[in-house]
């Protein structure tokens, strides 16, 4: 099974969203736990733990410096792109390889497959049960989302001024933005890929190939859209990650970011450990410490990120989450669909 193809992995999935596992019952989840002194002591004894992930590498050593800090135990962080991460885990376990202990990475339908398969390891952290949403966790305990991010417009602020900037998805249709336009792919990015299918879901087809029209420059990847805008090759971005816009317009990059009044679309990142992980405890370990207050406010400050977690607070200057309108992700769409995204996108804009 591990030889498929990640489409048909996830395709098999499909049967499986994450929002309807999320509001039953958590009674198949075990019991929460929390960080121990008897815990600490058996990871200790384990020496590491392994995490792939595919946070920025700057948030992920920092993550990983402070749990050394803290608890003592060596952390080795292996980053890729969520993609090569799957692709990665799917090869290892196929030749009977178990490297990985704790696994994070921007793409929801991933850990789908994963519990499909029965790698994962239900565990649910102190703070999971006590402060993450019910929506933004697996009711069976085996993942929860530990970071999370928005797909937004933004402008160049030396380009364009504030009053005369799109405040909505429409916006972008009105003829002044015909050529200054920037989007990425939905083939080649998980994120564009999953504000994409909200696009349609939320505005219908009818409106991408109306925005099509507008000569929008086409780019792969999420990040790549606020570096067009920052360099001035195109004022407005259609799409593209809310914290690369965060941290560079906190910087003093000349772009603001823009949080559409038909909604922003959520993309959540989960958090899991495997059934087979070499370091049981020090996984068990890593992944409470990830949603403790402590780790999430590092994902927020130093990454630009969102949290869910109850306690912990947006940096001041940016908008609240809780005062942004969302789209929340919907991988079992996705999976359904992802075809005709990737087909009639390529049609409509001719990449």
């Amino acid at each position: 099974m591990l030889t498929l193809s990640r489409r048909t992995l996830l395709k098999s999935c499909a049967a499986l969203p994450f929002a309807a596992l999320a509001t039953r019952v958590l009674a198949s989840a075990p019991p929460a736990e929390a960080i121990t002194p008897a815990l600490i002591a058996a990871a200790k004894k384990e020496g590491n733990v392994v995490w792939y992930t595919s946070a920025d590498l700057q948030v992920a050593e920092a993550l990983g410096k402070a749990f050394e800090k803290k608890i003592g135990v060596t952390m080795r962080v292996e980053r890729a792109g969520a993609e090569r991460i799957f692709t990665r885990i799917a090869q290892e376990y196929a030749a009977n390889i178990h490297s990985v202990d704790a696994c994070n990475t921007g793409d929801l339908a991933q850990f789908i497959t994963w519990k499909q398969q029965k790698l994962l390891a239900p565990y649910v952290p102190e703070d999971v049960a006590r402060h993450i949403p019910a929506e933004y966790r697996d009711a069976d305990g085996t993942h929860a989302i530990v970071r999370s991010s928005l797909c937004v417009i933004a402008y160049n602020t030396e380009l364009v001024k504030k009053d005369d900037a799109p405040k909505s998805f429409a916006d972008l249709l009105d003829p002044k933005w015909f050529n200054k336009l920037v989007k990425a792919s939905p083939s080649y990015s998980g994120t564009i890929i999953t504000s994409t299918y909200q696009m349609v879901k939320h505005l219908g087809w009818p409106y991408l190939e109306k925005l099509a029209k507008q000569k929008v420059m086409q780019v792969q990847s999420a990040t790549d859209t606020p570096k067009k805008v920052i360099l001035g090759e195109r004022p407005v971005m259609a799409d593209g990650n809310e914290y690369n816009v965060l941290i560079s317009k906190e910087s003093g990059k000349p772009i603001e970011p823009v949080y559409a009044l038909e909604g922003s679309p959520m993309i959540a990142m989960p958090s899991a450990i495997f059934a087979a992980a070499p370091h049981p405890n020090a996984a068990r370990l890593f992944q409470n410490f990830l949603f403790t207050p402590e780790a999430q406010q590092l994902f927020v400050d130093i990454g630009g990120l969102r949290s869910v977690h109850a306690l912990v607070k947006d940096r001041p200057g940016r908008v609240p989450l809780s005062s942004i309108k969302i789209m929340n992700t919907d991988p079992e769409g996705i999976i359904s669909q992802m075809d005709e995204l990737k087909d009639r996108y390529s049609k409509y804009f001719g990449v």
